[in-house]
């Protein structure tokens, strides 16, 4: 069963999102409780299948994962996680404090390690700074998101398809954005609605039917043979650049 918590800032309707994955209910308190206090999202699991699983379908800015867990050790989940692509940042946070644990996690590609007992403002302090660091590294040294033949100035929240600007809507913009940061990735309907509208209001799947055929009229030579936003039957959309 996944746990949802949405939590907004007064400025954003979207706030970043961690999975947590941890077998210990007291922790995963915890942990949610230091999320929230930063304005994150959170989302709960507490075995790895079901962290495999969610993440099929769901996308997160960082996963917070436990080493010892009741199905698979989370050692186990990072390695799945990585064979199949997912690039999602990853900080174990683990009751084991042995150098070989946290030199084993970082080299199947966990990006960081804190032992439990862990402080709440520095847990806090580092997972803001892993998003954020990762977040950095689709950008430029001009802040230019760069993407096949699109680009996104993230100074002026402008795009640009072979240098000539594109005219979008908010929600389109949000759409593109989602899209030139996860090429190759298939969207669910869910997945778009979470990301677009972040679950504020009720949107139906004929609404992002509208949305992606607009986009596509905008970004697309041939809107009815599009290109770049492919529809995959039975699962929903892909970004080719």
């Amino acid at each position: 069963m996944y746990l949802f918590y949405h939590v907004f800032g007064e400025e954003t309707l979207m706030a970043d999102k961690i999975l947590i994955v941890d077998d210990d209910p007291a922790i995963c308190k915890l942990l949610e409780k230091v999320m929230h206090s930063n304005e994150l999202e959170t989302t709960t699991v507490n075995c790895g299948m079901d962290a495999l699983s969610i993440l099929k379908n769901h996308t997160f800015d960082l996963i917070l994962m436990d080493i010892m867990l009741g199905d698979m050790e989370g050692f186990e989940v990072i390695k799945r996680l990585r064979n199949q692509g997912i690039s999602t940042p990853v900080m174990i946070v683990s009751g084991r404090n042995e150098d070989y644990d946290s030199l084993y996690g970082l080299s199947l590609g966990a990006d960081d390690y804190i032992t439990k007992p862990f402080r709440p403002l520095v847990l806090g302090a580092k997972v803001k700074a892993l998003i954020r660091r990762n977040k950095n590294l689709v950008l430029d040294n001009s802040d230019t998101l760069e993407c096949g033949p699109f680009s996104y100035d993230t100074t002026t929240m402008r795009f640009y398809k072979n240098d000539e600007e594109l005219i979008l809507s908010s929600k389109e913009s949000a759409l593109l954005l989602l899209f030139m940061k996860h090429p190759q990735q298939v969207f669910t309907k869910d997945m778009i609605y979470e990301h677009v509208w972040g679950n504020t209001v009720a949107v139906d799947d004929n609404a992002i039917m509208v949305y992606i055929n607009r986009l596509r009229g905008k970004i697309e030579d041939d809107r009815q043979n599009p290109a770049h936003i492919l529809t995959i039957r039975g699962l929903g959309y892909r970004f080719v650049p």
